[in-house]
């Protein structure tokens, strides 16, 4: 059998090719609101989910999506070896409520935002080094829990200044297996936390676009491809000033251009007309609903060859802004080759 290759300090090849069985992505009404909404499968009309509050509202979101891909998948609880996932709120609350009527071995994850790119990269060496046959990666987020918990209540209707950004409420799910889907992942590199010493917790684009630049230099330094390899080269979510400064920071530092083949999920889910949104998307639900519906689709019927997705995440708690820390930030990248790409 052939093992995972590490190529480099950060970066390791799946020898096996693990395959993207089925993915699934559910958000809120503003979400489906947006110019993705129809890609989603399903929209939630009322953002409690018919729930007592917003942390179960996310439990109920990020469930739904685990078992609309399972259902996708034509897979039972019963068949998946190992669920990796994670959310924002504290102790992950909004997954462990969520699947905690499934029954499926369980890894809890924290990425903050970066957590699909997370979950998708250690469920695929999962399955590429035979721990597992099939697992799940997953992950959600909800704006009015988010909110709750990071900033001020709801109630108090403070100002968004201009670089914040809207935490999606979202979530997306994708079962991985050792065959039958289209799309394969060929290769993960796991970030490690980068601080320039941002302190403005509505800031995300500013602390992320570090950790972004630092992995996505550290994948082409460690496997020698260049950035037109890919197709795309997608982050999620750095935003409107988090993806201008990842440009800056790359051409900079690496000698890096990506503008011509990059995408942010937080600047594709929503209207950026919208006042509401200020820089973008953000919230670990964002990237995850965004890859498991669009990019997917995309993969899979060939209309994209291959991808590298960047999760980025901001490792703030509720508690250290108010200590005096700064923010650092994380990014994991997983490539994802499509149906018609035999490169």
């Amino acid at each position: 059998m052939n093992l995972p290759e590490k190529i480099g300090r950060q970066t390791v090849n799946l020898t096996f090719s693990p395959c993207i069985i089925s993915s699934a992505g559910v958000v809120g009404k503003k979400e489906g609101d947006g110019p993705l909404g129809s890609e989603f499968d399903r929209v939630f009309e009322d953002g409690r989910m018919n729930e007592a509050s917003w942390e179960k509202a996310e439990s109920a979101l990020q469930k739904s999506a685990v078992e609309t891909a399972l259902a996708k998948a034509g897979k039972s609880p019963e068949d998946i070896d190992i669920i990796l996932a994670g959310d924002l709120l504290g102790q992950s609350m909004g997954t462990t409520f969520g699947i905690r009527g499934l029954s499926i071995p369980f890894a809890g994850l924290y990425g903050a935002c970066s957590t699909m790119a997370l979950s998708l990269a250690t469920a695929s060496l999962f399955v590429d080094s035979g721990a597992a046959n099939t697992a799940v990666a997953a992950t959600s987020s909800h704006f009015c829990s988010a909110e709750k918990q990071f900033r001020l209540p709801l109630e108090y209707g403070g100002q968004r200044p201009p670089q914040a950004q809207w935490t999606a409420t979202a979530a997306g799910a994708a079962v991985i297996g050792r065959e039958g889907g289209k799309i394969t992942a060929e290769c993960v590199t796991f970030g490690k936390i980068c601080d320039l010493g941002i302190t403005d917790a509505n800031n995300m684009g500013a602390a992320m676009a570090p950790a972004a630049a630092d992995t996505i230099s550290v994948h082409f330094a460690e496997t020698g491809l260049t950035p037109d390899y890919y197709d795309c080269i997608v982050t999620g979510d750095l935003g409107a000033v988090g993806s201008s400064l990842l440009y800056e920071l790359l051409q900079k530092d690496y000698g890096l251009d990506i503008s011509s083949r990059h995408k942010d999920c937080g600047l594709m889910i929503y209207d950026m007309n919208d006042r509401d949104v200020n820089s973008g998307g953000s919230g670990c639900g964002c990237s995850g609903a965004v890859i498991c519906t669009h990019f997917m689709r995309r993969l899979s019927s060939g209309e994209l060859g291959r991808i590298l997705f960047v999760g980025t995440g901001a490792l703030l708690s509720q508690l250290s802004p108010l200590q005096g820390e700064s923010i650092p930030s994380i990014a994991h990248a997983v490539v994802l080759k499509g149906a018609c790409n035999n490169a």
